[in-house]
């Protein structure tokens, strides 16, 4: 895409949008609702025209092209099968259209590749939901398409059976060497399952990359707090020391190495992961390489399973989140207790921007059912 401008009435829902999708990666477009994911998707589909910019694909200008003479595909939420005939018609159906002559044979292809081909006979009502939305991608895949478009599809799913299609669908990218642009607001399944991830923010891409660099390197707070959860702090830097700065947050001389610093003077905004802190029940000793924030009080509790979640209320600074991994039966501290935190200085980064967690969007349109 282009210079990718899209304006709906009293809306504009991208604004000179340039995006490169390398072929045969695993792309996911990820952000909140009216972010302009499901537009931009819409655009590479032909089912939305630009009002300005250009759409190329496998380096073809395919701006004014008819969405059906472009060579994509795309598997929806909610499946779009053809509730009257088997699962084996739905998956030949747009091949014999086509006139591909061998299109069951083709098919049964396909249906191996998402590991029903046992089922072929047996019609879309049949089938759970899981099996549903597989033969949905089957029908998708026969075609072989250069782009292979994932519109929110696995949100109709239970937790258990979505975490297994985000396996199996990234098994079978892999397997057929297609382009895939995924469509998702679910972070865990964008991070699960793409190469590259571009988080979306009204109408702009706000940071591209892969999913560890996003995660451990955010350079916005709409990043940082879009992809999991951040303890964000705010202080002028005082000082330079070898690879790092040194910010002062309320007092507190609080290190961030250089490397992962968007900014290196002025007021800036550090950051660090709740799962990086540690949690300590008495003043730790000073040491290289640590730092080290308090006294503060447990103001809540959380057990989440895996871990447990306390949120932190420190003096001057406000509250911080802390995840510790499950090692003892129950919780190490209670609500009410005294407590400081320490990470490794090499956890933190620097943002370049301010603190705001503020992740709402403009206003949706209407051709954004989901988005």
């Amino acid at each position: 895409m282009v210079g990718v401008t899209k304006r709906f009435p009293g809306f504009t829902a991208l604004e000179g949008l340039n995006l490169t999708i390398p072929s045969g990666s695993f792309f996911a477009l990820l952000g909140p609702s009216g972010c302009g994911k499901t537009t931009t998707l819409r655009l590479v589909a032909g089912l939305e025209e630009p009002t300005a910019g250009r759409i190329l694909i496998g380096g073809k200008d395919v701006t004014d092209t008819k969405s059906y003479r472009r060579p994509v595909n795309t598997v929806f939420q909610s499946y779009a099968l053809f509730p009257h005939m088997s699962v084996l018609e739905n998956v030949a159906f747009g091949l014999k259209r086509r006139g591909v002559r061998d299109a069951g044979a083709r098919a049964h292809e396909a249906l191996r590749l998402v590991q029903l081909d046992h089922l072929s006979a047996r019609r879309p009502i049949q089938l759970s939901g899981g099996q549903q939305q597989r033969v949905a991608l089957a029908r998708a895949v026969v075609n072989r398409p250069a782009v292979l478009l994932l519109d929110e599809p696995l949100g109709a799913l239970d937790l258990k059976l979505r975490r297994e299609m985000q396996i199996e669908l990234k098994q079978i990218q892999n397997e057929v060497g297609l382009t895939f642009l995924h469509v998702t607001h679910d972070q865990e399944e964008a991070m699960t399952m793409a190469d590259t991830v571009a988080v979306m923010n009204r109408g702009e891409i706000e940071q591209l990359g892969a999913p560890e660099e996003l995660y451990e390197l955010p350079k916005t707070a709409f990043v940082a707090n879009f992809l999991g959860r951040s303890n964000l702090l705010t202080g002028p830097v005082v000082a330079s020391k070898g690879d790092t700065i040194v910010v002062d947050v309320a007092g507190t001389k609080i290190e961030v190495p250089k490397a992962r610093a968007q900014r290196h003077a002025g007021h800036v905004t550090i950051g660090v992961r709740p799962e990086k802190l540690l949690l300590h029940v008495s003043k730790p000793q000073p040491a290289a390489g640590v730092n080290v924030l308090g006294p503060g009080r447990v103001i809540d509790v959380s057990f989440t399973g895996v871990s447990t979640d306390y949120l932190i209320d420190v003096p001057g600074i406000g509250t911080m989140s802390l995840f510790a991994q499950n090692m003892v039966f129950g919780p190490v501290v209670q609500t009410g207790s005294e407590v400081w935190v320490a990470w490794t200085v090499d956890h933190g980064f620097g943002l370049s921007d301010g603190p705001s967690s503020d992740v709402s969007t403009a206003s949706d349109t209407p051709t954004e059912t989901d988005d």
